[in-house]
């Protein structure tokens, strides 16, 4: 203790205090804790992590599940390992994280797998030396917080840029990751193959020009939205050489997927190629610590969904997928797994516009709602804050109007649900509707665990 100064103990004990009166009366409290410790000792974080070995997880897109991935595997591994599993992950979030685990005296080898919100990166590197950060995609996402895809790689890069000499494991797939001006190790993973072969991007793509000439990209192939094998007709700049790759996609299907990354076949437990990449990013960032592909095998076959992540649960008699759905990218590849449906089902939408979610709900106009309309949805449910912007979009869509169920009230919601004639119901929910929702679950004993 007497290495430990006043201040930052008085900060760790009333952190403790606070974080277990939250979560024995409130079920919750992960970001509260960490802002009292700030109170008291604003260098808190650097005192609680100094003794782990971090990797940091950042990005728009799949930043929990890769998390949660990194993380299993370095479990599965026999090595001493925590991470922010309640997604809390903003500088107050990650300080109660740290906190939480913290002991006085513990001089065992850990690693901490963090997973970070973009603009906070540069708050967590002022405290934090990681062994690695590894940064998932750039897409368009709550526009009026960050902007274009650029605003959110400049935030990114505010943070490496403080910590030189951490090594960058990158998607080089994403076009705007490629040829970063750092003094920092980068090594890259992606696809090297395809599942459909096109080469054409999407009009509404997010990162369509060279970010060199602005000249339109060509593409090799394309996995989704932007993503892929790039380069720039004009200037040459194209993707960089990847260490990690997909090499073989055996079978893709509504339960998950069989493939090879580099010369080793693994099982992905949840579908998707957004989850390939995924489990790409967690089996690079394994590989880097040297773990076998037995293990990693071994964790991605026992891997579960993340809360609200294709989480599936029981209500009544039906059988209720719940997906995070954040923005156009996202919402895109959700739909491509719907679509992969043989039999009918039933879907609800929920879309909210609180801050986390973004105010503006104007991007779900540039979601692919248009291939659902050849579906056999037998039910469409529509909830949320902006329910009725839901139903507009999709009804223009062509979706039938006349199956959609309209209802704003989560009790009621879920009683249409438990009506539904089809055993299986997809729930999209924005962020805040997923989180609100699943509340409401918890309190009607749908779900165990809240977190």
């Amino acid at each position: 203790m007497s290495k430990i100064k006043v201040k930052s103990f008085l900060s760790i004990l009333a952190s403790k205090v606070i974080l277990f009166l939250s979560q024995k009366f409130f079920k919750g409290g992960s970001n509260f804790p960490g802002k009292i410790a700030l109170k008291i000792d604003k260098n808190i974080l650097k005192t609680i992590s100094k003794d782990y070995k971090v990797i940091l997880v950042t990005g728009t897109n799949g930043k929990t599940t890769t998390t949660s991935m990194i993380y299993n595997v370095i479990k599965e591994n026999g090595l001493d390992v925590i991470t922010n599993n309640t997604g809390a992950n903003m500088l107050p979030g990650i300080i109660a994280c740290f906190i939480s685990n913290f002991k006085f005296k513990n001089n065992k080898d850990k690693y901490a797998v963090i997973e970070v919100d973009e603009a906070n990166l540069k708050f967590i590197t002022e405290y934090i030396s990681p062994e690695i950060i590894t940064i998932t995609n750039l897409f368009r996402d709550q526009l009026d917080r960050y902007g274009e895809v650029y605003t959110t790689l400049n935030k990114i890069l505010e943070g490496i840029e403080k910590v030189p000499n951490t090594k960058l494991l990158l998607n080089g797939d994403e076009s705007l990751l490629g040829d970063l001006t750092m003094p920092n190790e980068k090594i890259y993973y992606g696809f090297q193959t395809s599942l459909e072969n096109n080469n054409k991007i999407d009009i509404n793509a997010d990162a369509k020009f060279c970010k060199f000439c602005k000249t339109n990209y060509s593409y090799n192939f394309v996995t989704y939205n932007h993503l892929g094998d790039f380069y720039c007709p004009n200037c040459g700049y194209k993707r960089a050489e990847l260490k990690y790759a997909v090499t073989e996609l055996i079978d893709v299907n509504l339960e998950g997927s069989l493939v090879r990354f580099n010369d080793h076949e693994f099982t992905i437990t949840q579908s998707g190629l957004y989850n390939i990449y995924n489990a790409l990013c967690a089996f690079s960032i394994a590989k880097e610590l040297e773990i076998e592909d037995e293990i990693i095998d071994s964790s991605f076959k026992k891997q579960t969904s993340s809360f609200g992540r294709q989480e599936i649960l029981k209500i009544g008699d039906k059988e209720a997928k719940i997906i995070l759905v954040k923005n156009p990218a996202g919402y895109n590849q959700a739909i491509d797994t719907l679509c992969l449906n043989k039999e009918g089902f039933s879907a609800a939408f929920l879309l909210n516009d609180n801050y986390a979610d973004g105010k503006d709900v104007s991007w779900i106009w540039d979601v692919n709602f248009e291939k659902l309309s050849s579906q056999r949805i037998s039910e469409i449910l529509v909830s949320g804050v902006r329910l009725y912007d839901m139903a507009v979009r999709l009804k223009i869509a062509g979706l039938p109007h006349d199956k959609f169920i309209v209802e704003e009230d989560f009790e009621k919601l879920t009683n249409k649900i438990k009506e539904c004639s089809e055993e299986k119901i997809y729930v999209l929910a924005t962020y805040t509707a997923m989180i609100n929702y699943r509340k409401h679950l918890h309190s009607k004993g749908y779900i165990k665990k809240l977190w």
